[in-house]
């Protein structure tokens, strides 16, 4: 049967912001904007809602259904750091087939086995078995020797590699960025630049090798200053952040609250107005939730023994809304980057509201409100710096393959 959404606010990454219908029929979308609808179509009336891809979530760290759903993500790139890590094409089936129909998890396989940084896993034979990407995982890749291989394989097998930005010589124990805040707490720390010395690194062997590199998340000023001269000068680089590095500084540290133990570790305010600047200007091309739950047996400890990480999923969508609303970015770019670019990332067709693309769909109100509660979290675990912020923008109703789940 073909569906047809009426009365939609159809948000589409490439081709803008309109009113109209979209009509789906099986598993694709058939035709968008102003279209006859087919005798016996059923209609569904999206009473001006927002109509839009479903999220396609760039490096999360657990499979988290009922989250997703929540957060109307619809794919998930999932990062290699999981037990076991993602670098034998065994597991990396078995991750690829793990969430479908409902949720498609594209696994990013390790670069290196163990994800150890020393010897080059078998990009090809993960790629043959679902891999979209390879990935250093939570770690940079100190031997730039091996960084080398990395890129140079990874281009020759036509993969992206998601890099880790943190130079491990600096970081190595840091769980704070140097500052009056870690200072004042006492709390391991680490200086910023170790971000810009790992990305400087990586972009000169960019430059060598040809190879398409994405960095996971950039957050510091000096690190977006060096992927955007990369970008004038043509070299294949993108990066993404998370809404926590665009809206906290470290600041939020001052209790010792351990939900905002992340990493990248939080920055300082000039860094973080740098990050706000990056995605006005077009230097960031992903938003993501960095989707990392952790229970209390790994949060509910001093802060330098917490694990890092956080619930992100769920609050993705609102706080995306939130930086139209702030007119940080417009609608139709909120969903590039959290679409068709970690689509394209990832090397798959889907992220847009077009003919022959995925019936991967969203149905969201931008003005509704709701209390971000840790307790009341669909997410394994509610571990979110944002507990008891009020925001609005909330999924409705999302669709994977023309299914409602």
């Amino acid at each position: 049967m073909t569906l047809a959404f009426v009365n939609a606010t159809l948000v589409c990454p490439t081709n803008g912001v309109s009113i109209g219908t979209l009509l789906v029929e099986g598993d694709r979308i058939s035709a968008v904007g102003d279209v006859a609808i087919p005798e016996g179509a059923e209609r569904i009336d999206v009473r001006g809602k927002l109509l839009a891809p479903g999220i396609v979530d760039l490096g999360v760290f657990a499979v988290d259904p009922a989250a997703f759903r929540a957060g109307g993500i619809v794919r998930v790139g999932l990062m290699p750091d999981q037990s076991p890590v993602l670098d034998d094409p065994g597991i990396v089936e078995r991750a690829a087939k793990a969430g479908k129909p409902d949720l498609w998890i594209h696994p990013i396989a390790a670069a290196t086995r163990g994800l150890q940084g020393t010897d080059l896993a078998e990009m090809a034979i993960n790629a043959s078995a679902g891999a979209r990407a390879v990935a250093t995982g939570r770690r940079w890749i100190g031997n730039s020797g091996v960084m080398r291989k990395v890129l140079r394989y990874a281009r020759d097998c036509g993969l992206t590699v998601i890099a880790h930005a943190e130079d491990g010589g600096l970081a190595e124990g840091a769980v704070a960025t140097e500052g009056e805040t870690a200072s004042r707490l006492g709390l391991p720390a680490a200086p910023s630049m170790a971000e810009a010395l790992a990305i400087a690194r990586d972009l000169m062997l960019v430059e060598e090798t040809g190879a398409a590199l994405h960095f996971r998340q950039v957050t510091t000023a000096a690190g977006f200053d060096l992927v955007r001269r990369a970008k004038a000068r043509g070299l294949p680089v993108t990066c993404g952040i998370t809404p926590a590095h665009l809206l906290l500084s470290d600041n939020t540290l001052n209790d010792y609250r351990t939900f905002a133990h992340l990493s990248p570790p939080l920055r300082s305010e000039e860094d973080r107005q740098a990050a706000l600047a990056a995605v006005r200007d077009g230097t960031v091309d992903v938003l993501c939730s960095g989707h990392d739950p952790r229970g209390p047996e790994e949060k509910r400890l001093p802060f330098t023994d917490s694990s890092e990480g956080m619930a992100g999923a769920e609050t993705l969508l609102a706080f995306g809304l939130g930086l139209v609303r702030d007119e940080v970015l417009t609608l139709d770019r909120l969903f590039a980057l959290l679409a068709v670019n970690p689509a394209r990332v990832l090397g798959i067709d889907t992220g847009r509201l077009a003919a022959g693309n995925p019936a991967d769909l969203l149905i969201a109100d931008a003005d509704a409100p709701w209390l971000i509660s840790a307790e009341r979290m669909a997410a394994k675990a509610g571990n979110t710096p944002f507990d008891g912020l009020p925001v609005q923008g909330k999924a409705l109703k999302v669709m994977k393959g023309g299914r409602f789940l």
